[in-house]
């Protein structure tokens, strides 16, 4: 990594804590609509929030639930692409959003890991390295934000997640359940929801050539190599080489890449621009993950808009702070975790009765359905069978429609949709289903 770089600059931040506490930026009307601030997880390691109050016509945000979101990568910003390119109630050319899940509930945004959006460390040797510190910080966050905001400790609370964010959502679901049995925290935590997440690498994997033939997208040459590729992966993981295992998956999907004239890994019908290829000679395929799965969600147009009016909104971001600036280190140094199962930690919540929900998009190739499924068949939960032995229900987006826009299905705590014409943010391709599920998931509607 060479040596550590600091961030420049004095005595960085104590406002924010101050922030935090005092409930800071009220809108015109008495009730605040939105908060944001920092929490100090660590020593030089500061967490950027972002918390919208519901906005519903008929409802007062006390009667709704509170959603935590958490974006992918790891280092994509959830303050800035989950809520300006998803579900915020402003899309980045800061118009109304029809689909804001703000509808349904109030959101809290939080940048993590350390490092990402606007979150940031002081010394680079601080960023988070694997779940367990990652899960740590957020549990720091959480309790400061529970004892701060009060009118939040009885709320109906849910950790809806995306990617690497569902990753992170099941380990910081689990301790949170925990803590929250013990006393630590309080707060009414009543589930998570995992969208198109990286649970199984492996199965995600093996899943690629299959899935990509199956739609005219690999031949018998391309899906021989690609299997090829993905066995390597396999056995590196299977000896437990999970950096080994983090460049061959930046291998597989170069592979990818060349057999199906770039494949838009996020949304197999949507044509992939591919971004130029970096001429550094580093570890290449670690670079071409970070350009694909992080970089991506970092676009001109998003960047301007956060690191320009949204930081001037903002007023405390430190002048060392650029949006997106440590993205890039906080990807690095979780690659020895990446290519890490945690269907374990599923498991551990489905038996200690939390509910859990599997959403995930049918054109997404990253995270395709297919291995989704794959590693739910590998749950050790006692009612997996009930689960299976269910008929899938078909839902529509109102009772108008007449175009079938996904599948259900549920057993005790446990769910699964198949968002049909959606990619791997389903909120971005298919708004409305996305809040139709978060209403159902929260149990709003039926």
């Amino acid at each position: 990594m060479g040596p550590v770089r600091a961030v420049a600059g004095p005595t960085l931040l104590l406002l924010p804590l101050a922030v935090l506490a005092a409930g800071v930026v009220l809108r015109q009307s008495q009730e605040p609509k939105e908060l944001w601030g920092y929490v100090q997880v660590r020593s030089k390691a500061h967490m950027f929030w972002w918390l919208y109050y519901a906005n519903n016509p008929t409802k007062d945000f006390t009667e709704l639930p509170l959603i935590l979101w958490l974006q992918g990568g790891p280092g994509a910003s959830g303050c800035g692409f989950g809520n300006f390119e998803e579900i915020g109630p402003l899309d980045k050319e800061m118009k109304p959003r029809n689909t804001t899940w703000l509808q349904a509930a109030s959101i809290l945004f939080v940048d993590n890991p350390v490092g990402t959006g606007f979150s940031y460390v002081d010394d680079f040797s601080l960023f988070a390295k694997n779940l367990t510190t990652v899960v740590s910080d957020m549990m720091v966050f959480l309790e400061e934000f529970f004892t701060c905001r009060t009118e939040f400790q009885t709320i109906p609370f849910y950790i809806f997640s995306e990617s690497y964010g569902g990753k992170m959502a099941a380990g910081i679901a689990l301790e949170l359940h925990e803590a929250v049995q013990k006393g630590i925290i309080k707060c009414n935590f009543m589930g998570t929801a995992l969208g198109d997440s990286w649970i199984s690498p492996l199965d995600s994997v093996l899943s690629w050539g299959p899935y990509l033939y199956s739609t005219s997208l690999l031949d018998d040459n391309g899906l021989a190599e690609v299997t090829a590729v993905a066995k390597e992966i396999m056995d590196a993981i299977n000896k437990n080489q999970y950096g080994l295992a983090t460049e061959l998956w930046g291998k597989a999907e170069s592979v990818i890449e060349e057999n199906t004239n770039s494949v838009n890994f996020y949304n197999i019908m949507t044509q992939d621009v591919p971004e130029m290829k970096s001429n550094e000679q580093e570890n290449l395929h670690l670079l071409g993950l970070y350009q694909r799965h992080v970089k991506n969600m970092h676009k001109d147009s998003l960047n301007e808009l956060m690191n320009g009016p949204i930081r001037k909104k903002l007023k405390i971001i430190p002048d060392c702070v650029k949006w997106g600036g440590q993205s890039r280190d906080v990807f690095e140094n979780m690659a020895e975790d990446f290519m890490k199962p945690v269907i374990d930690i599923v498991d551990q919540l489905l038996a200690a009765n939390v509910n859990v929900t599997v959403y995930n998009g049918q054109l997404d190739l990253i995270v395709d359905t297919m291995g989704q499924e794959a590693w739910i068949r590998k749950l050790k939960w006692p009612n997996l069978d009930q689960f299976s032995k269910q008929r899938w229900k078909a839902l529509y987006v109102s009772p108008e429609s007449t175009e079938t826009a996904a599948f259900y299905k549920a057993y005790e705590n446990f769910a699964f949709f198949w968002i049909l014409k959606a990619g791997h943010m389903v909120p971005y391709d298919q708004g409305e289903m996305a809040l139709k599920m978060v209403r159902m998931v929260t149990q709003q509607q039926h």
